[in-house]
């Protein structure tokens, strides 16, 4: 009963799925049709719309934007770009095709007087969407994909920026266009400003050979350094974990040596002693407490016994992040995008409990070539 019980959950999570794919696959597509639309005679302006543009994980299909002085034209080279595998309609203003990767791409042509209407409606969310329709409809306008009229009146926007002050709104980057408060928040100019690549200068958790990753120490050391980051936190697995190579303590020596090595002579980086250590089924931790503590930062992640029940899941998670040598949870839900669901977990009490266990959650510590946030331990400031 058990292994059917399983079959059809697999089943029921391969519906769920359905035919989407990851937006790093669905991102390198979109911007090859892109680039080929761009290219058309008469084309003004395009962009990538939907839940791409709105970075969602996951992605069902491509939505493409134009606006041209000739619609026909641009049909005609969408529906023969040598992508298409099959052409399901083609119209005026709209036609969708299968991609030869399975995808489907939809592309919508408008007058450019349209274009920034018709690229917020089309980004979505559905929800955003209705909300801002009802916005316009309190400020005595009609909002649709072609534009924005009060009475006899129709006012013109060039860009988004242009449409949501038009309703007295900030402008509302795509990401937070899921009606989750984001309206009243432009409304009160309290968006939060989004974190972009060139904030991020380093990272926390990474493998190298020495576990189940695919370069060496120094190899991603350098690449780190070249690549313009000013640290790299080395987070190979703990024993247990057999099936990816998980360092026992004299392995983790013998790293810890060779980090020391290159931290000589890496100038302006540095390279950080961390491991992601294994929860264990109990709550405990897979290293002894006397090792932890030689960690610049300890990493905490569940890899087995992903069918425990909600209640000792979230008790053995709660039971780690206490630990007085825990610093970050490692991928807290389990979940593999289009692969595998998450565990059952009280997320609520995991959030509570890391504001309770981290002192300076709330606080900003600004370092010689660093900005740290958010949930920093005691430990990490430290060795800041």
């Amino acid at each position: 009963e058990k292994t059917q019980a399983k079959i059809l959950e697999g089943i029921s999570f391969l519906d769920t799925a359905g035919q989407r794919v990851l937006i790093e696959s669905a991102e390198k597509l979109g911007l090859r049709l892109l680039e080929q639309i761009r290219k058309v005679p008469g084309v003004q302006r395009s962009e990538l719309c939907g839940s791409l543009r709105r970075r969602k994980e996951t992605v069902a299909d491509l939505d493409i934007l134009v606006s041209a002085s000739h619609a026909a034209k641009v049909m005609e080279a969408f529906t023969q770009l040598p992508e298409m595998q099959q052409v399901l309609a083609q119209g005026e203003t709209k036609s969708s095709v299968i991609l030869k990767e399975g995808m489907q791409a939809d592309l919508r042509v408008v007058p450019d007087a349209c274009f920034a209407f018709a690229l917020h409606y089309f980004t979505g969310s559905k929800e955003h969407n209705i909300a801002m329709r009802q916005r316009a409809i309190d400020h005595g306008y009609r909002l649709n994909e072609y534009g924005l009229e009060g009475g006899k009146k129709k006012l013109s926007a060039r860009t988004e920026t242009e449409l949501f002050a038009h309703l007295e709104l900030d402008y509302i980057p795509p990401e937070l266009r899921e009606n989750t408060g984001e309206i009243a928040a432009a409304a009160r100019h309290e968006l939060p400003e989004l974190i972009t690549l060139e904030d991020l200068v380093g990272t926390f958790h990474c493998h190298t050979t020495y576990s189940d990753g695919t370069h060496s120490l120094e190899e991603m050391a350098h690449t780190a350094k070249k690549m313009g980051l000013r640290y790299l936190g080395i987070g190979d697995h703990s024993q247990s974990l057999h099936v990816a190579h998980g360092l026992t303590p004299e392995r983790v020596k013998k790293q810890w040596k060779e980090i020391d090595h290159l931290n000589e002579k890496l100038n302006g980086f540095q390279l950080l002693k961390g491991t992601e250590v294994d929860i264990l089924p109990d709550g405990t931790l897979d290293f002894e407490d006397k090792l932890l503590e030689g960690f610049d930062y300890v990493v905490a992640s569940v890899h087995t016994h992903f069918t425990q029940s909600r209640e000792q899941m979230t008790a053995r998670i709660l039971r780690a992040m206490r630990h007085p040598h825990v610093d970050i949870l490692g991928h807290a839900t389990g979940r593999l995008l289009l692969r595998r669901d998450s565990y059952a977990l009280d997320v609520d009490a995991v959030l509570e409990t890391a504001a309770e266990t981290v002192p300076c959650w709330k606080s900003t510590h600004t370092l010689p070539g660093w900005i740290w946030t958010g949930c920093m331990s005691s430990r990490l400031n430290r060795w800041a």
